[in-house]
Formats: structure tokens, C-alpha cells, sequence
């Protein structure tokens, strides 16, 4: 709800302002009834894949993102270098788990992100962890080299719970590869690339099973059958260093160019097998490059610059994002407002901001409002923007530029497709897409011919909260782990953000 001061706040500019001129009109028709998202969004996740950071799939997309920007005219089009990765990492074809004995049936699987594969097709006799150091004494010397099924679930950070000093045997034993199950029927897929070299590369294969196909194959184990498994895992490390770089596109400013509006999604995703990464980040790369071709198709011009960002490197830290803040730090008082699509493929249902931004903010989306009547839209007023998150919007917050993660409303269920096997174009909804896509360029439209900049709350205080950007590192964790609950606004976690702030700053990790 709008606080009086708000409301009058907005009756005062309103006469001054004109949102509703027959660009918006344009935008609107265009944007709701030829939309190119859904089509966008099949084609570069069946063209390119699996965009995981440091990936020759995600230097193609990004080739070719630019190739689209330039096409619709923009300017400014460039990969801007942010960083190097020290290995690089990508999939082939042969990704194989299943059991073939005491009967055959195929597992639901995935592997780390820069971890070992099977080097060719391998037949497996695995060995389920022991229960005891007498059961490990017992063993230890048919580890060399052998497949063990692990008693731990797996999520996204790894193994959940203590580690048992069985388990530390087991690890340390020169074996070849671990099994992990899932804790549910998702297959969540994560990974690091600190402190990697050629030289320095994981040794031993890890494996996670879906939870029904983990309890398949611990059932055989535990009655004394014959279990084997086959399995073909091509997963290819590239030496580095690999340069990494954000695709960046304006449509320049009229009259005040170098004031900022600022489109933005991350392009890089997790690699699983099954993945395309539609959903995480498709859809927003997907809105970022719809909300261009729009503005381009209609003419629009703008009195402030849009610019449109894909990121690199969320995935592994909000790398990309923090990198450009970083570089281009003399120019964040002239950025109005970032906005970030990263919340899957439910449709942008309004902003979380200050009461001093609501009346421009309200404004801006009421068009929207108004063109897709059964997509409502809200806003959410705090007292102070987030100092903390999961997605590339907290990189500007960091450092007082009003960023901004669109609510998500719908009917789509992101933690299903989060980070999964599931994260593929048939659980994507088109309508959400042709929303999120028109929302975004109105409002930065609108927002770049405001009378003024957004407001924004006070700068944050250098200190801890101003985090070291060093791009070889990545971070320590995920900030958030959807492979244990639902529900989730990537403006949480500012505590494991803080964490990591804090390693880094006294060299506990790079």
C-alpha cells in the first residue's frame, strides 16, 4: 500500500509527467500481442544448451546475444571483459548412470560442475559405505579404486549432516568414485572452481541419484544382490585461464545519454544433464533481450540511456554484476534504477522499494497494470532496500544504487526447476514471459523520462558491507539452497553473504 506522503507525492508529478504517450501504447501492443519471448527463449536454449560459466556454450551465446543486440540497432554493443576462470568446464554428449544388474533401469543423475567424469564407458560393482570402523576394517582393502554408495543425502552444497568418521575413512581410502542420493526427486547441480589448476584437478567422480533410484539401488545392496552399474560420464575440463565477460547494448539517451536505466538478467546457468537452463536464467536473459527488441521495434526514445546486461558468473558468486560495479564505479550516482529478472518463469508482479520511490515506481508499471488485467501487480514499501542477496540486482545495493528483484506472482513452482534437471522450456508459461518482458521495457521507459532519477535511501557505509571484488575466487557457498525448501526472492541470505565478505577480507579463501 501507498503512505499518504506517496500518494500526494504522486498526484504532485503527475501533471509534469506523462507516462502514458504512444510509445507506452506501442510497447503495450506490441509487447502483448506479437511477442518473441517464448520463441527467443527455444531458440538459444536449443541452439547453445547449458550456459555454465567458463564454458565454450556460454561464449557462443554470448557471440551471438551480441549479434542480436546489434541487429535491433543498438549501440554501445560489447563483451566487456570482467574476469578470467582458472579452468574451464564443460559436458559431451555420453552423460550415462544406470544399473544394469540385478535388472536394468536408468538413473536420474547429475555430477558436480567441474569434477571428474568416468572417462569412457566403465562397468561399476558398487560398495555401500560400512556402519562402523569394525564394518570399515573389514573393507579397506577393496577401496582402491572402487565406487562407494554414500548414506548421506546430497543437496546442492553437498553431502546434509556430520560428516561420521566412517565417512572420513571411506574418503580418504583411494577410491574412484562416491554416489550420493538426493533428498528428493530433484537432482540439484553446483559446483566450484576455486583455487583449480591443471595440476590440481578432483580426482575422484562424485554422482547424485534421484531419491527414488538411490533407494533402488541401496535396497539391492543391503540384501547381498549382485549390483552392477555402467556408467559413461564425458565431462572435459579447459585449460586457463578462461576470459569471462558481461554483453552489454544501449538505447542511447535524448537528452540526458549518460544517466542510466539499467535491463539486466544473468546468461550463464548450471550445466546438469537434462538442463538447458531455461528457468535460471532463460526467462530474465529472455526478458532482457524481448524488452530491447520492443524499444527498438517501436522507435523509442528515450530521454535517459537504457542499457541492456547480460551477466556472467552469478551462478558462482554474482561475479559479473560485482565486477561491472567495480569497474565502472564513478558512474553508479548517474544509474536510476537496475532491473533484474532472475526469478524463473512466473511474471514480474511489482517491486519491493522505498516510500520515497513508490510514486515514480507505481506510475511507471500502471500501464501494465492496466494491459494485462489478470496479472495483478503490487508494491511492497520497506524501510530500506536489501543489503543483502542472491541475484545480480544486490551487487548495485551494495553499493546504494536502487536494484531491484521484480516479485515473482504466478502459478509456476520455482524450486522444481531451480539448479535441476527440470530446468528445460516445457515449464516455462509464454504469457508470464510476454508480461515480464513488457513490464521491463515500460518501466525502464518510463522511468528513464522521469523529471528525475529515482529516489534512493542513504549510501551504505563502506566497510564490511563494501565486499573485495576478486574474480578468480567465486564464492564460498550458494547463499541459498532451494534443495531444502520452497519459496524464495534472492533477496535473502544476507548473513552467508556477510560470511563470505569476511573469509575473503582476512584470506581465508580468494
Amino acid at each position: 500500500m501507498l503512505s499518504i506522503t506517496s500518494l500526494v507525492c504522486l498526484l504532485a508529478a503527475g501533471p509534469n509527467w506523462n507516462t502514458a504517450d504512444s510509445t507506452v501504447e506501442r510497447l503495450l501492443t506490441e509487447g502483448k500481442n506479437r511477442s518473441h519471448a517464448f520463441a527467443t527463449l527455444n531458440h538459444f536454449t536449443s541452439k547453445f544448451g547449458p550456459r555454465l560459466t567458463g564454458s565454450p556454450n556460454l561464449y557462443r551465446a554470448q557471440l551471438w546475444a551480441e549479434a542480436e543486440f546489434k541487429k535491433l540497432g543498438l549501440t554501445n554493443v560489447q563483451l566487456e571483459k570482467w574476469g578470467d576462470v582458472p579452468v574451464g568446464f564443460y559436458r559431451g554428449k555420453n552423460q550415462v548412470f544406470r544399473m544394469t544388474a540385478p535388472w536394468k533401469t536408468e538413473f536420474v543423475f547429475t555430477t558436480p560442475a567441474w569434477t571428474p567424469g568416468t572417462k569412457g564407458a566403465i562397468k561399476i560393482q558398487p560398495i555401500l559405505e560400512p556402519e562402523s570402523m569394525e564394518e570399515f576394517k573389514a573393507i579397506e582393502s577393496k577401496l582402491a579404486g572402487a565406487w562407494v554408495v554414500m548414506r548421506r543425502a546430497s543437496g546442492l552444497r553437498g553431502a546434509q549432516g556430520s560428516e561420521s568418521e566412517v565417512e572420513k575413512a571411506v574418503l580418504a581410502a583411494p577410491i574412484a568414485g562416491k554416489i550420493f542420493g538426493a533428498a528428493d526427486e530433484r537432482v540439484h547441480t553446483g559446483g566450484r572452481f576455486t583455487g583449480l589448476s591443471m595440476e590440481s584437478l578432483p580426482k575422484v567422480a562424485e554422482v547424485r541419484i534421484r531419491k527414488s533410484d538411490y533407494k533402488t539401488l541401496t535396497a539391492a545392496l543391503k540384501v547381498g544382490r549382485k549390483v552392477e552399474l555402467e556408467a559413461n560420464i564425458e565431462n572435459h575440463f579447459v585449460p586457463g585461464p578462461v576470459p569471462q565477460y558481461n554483453v552489454i547494448a544501449e538505447l542511447k539517451g535524448s537528452e540526458k545519454p549518460d544517466e542510466v536505466v539499467i535491463i539486466c538478467g544473468h546468461f550463464d546457468s548450471w550445466n546438469g544433464p537434462g538442463s538447458v537452463g531455461a528457468n535460471d536464467n532463460g526467462t530474465g536473459s529472455t526478458v532482457t533481450l524481448e524488452a530491447a527488441r520492443l524499444l527498438s521495434r517501436v522507435g523509442a526514445k528515450p530521454k535517459r540511456t537504457i542499457r541492456f546486461i547480460l551477466w556472467s558468473g552469478e551462478e558462482q558468486g554474482l561475479l559479473g554484476s560485482r565486477a561491472y560495479v567495480e569497474m565502472h564505479k564513478g558512474d553508479m550516482d548517474k544509474i536510476s534504477a537496475v532491473f533484474n529478472d532472475d526469478g524463473g518463469t512466473n511474471y514480474q508482479g511489482g517491486y519491493v522499494c522505498l516510500d520515497t520511490m513508490a510514486p515514480m515506481l507505481k506510475a511507471s508499471m500502471e500501464p501494465v497494470e492496466k494491459a494485462f488485467p489478470d496479472l495483478p501487480m503490487k508494491l511492497d514499501i520497506v524501510k530500506e532496500m536489501p543489503r543483502g542477496g542472491s541475484s545480480d540486482h544486490a551487487a548495485f545495493n551494495f553499493v546504494g544504487v536502487p536494484g531491484f528483484f521484480s516479485i515473482e506472482s504466478g502459478k509456476a513452482d520455482y524450486g522444481f526447476v531451480w539448479h535441476t534437471q527440470n530446468d528445460r522450456p516445457e515449464n516455462s508459461i509464454p504469457e508470464y514471459l510476454a508480461q515480464s518482458s513488457t513490464n521491463a521495457a515500460v518501466v525502464a521507459y518510463n522511468v528513464a523520462n522521469a523529471p528525475t532519477l529515482l529516489p534512493r535511501g542513504p549510501k551504505p557505509a563502506a566497510g564490511v558491507g563494501a565486499l573485495v571484488f576478486k574474480p578468480q575466487g567465486g564464492t564460498r557457498n550458494y547463499y541459498h539452497d532451494h534443495s531444502h525448501d520452497d519459496g524464495h526472492d534472492h533477496d535473502d541470505d544476507y548473513v552467508d553473504y556477510l560470511v563470505d565478505t569476511i573469509l575473503r577480507r582476512f584470506g581465508f579463501i580468494r
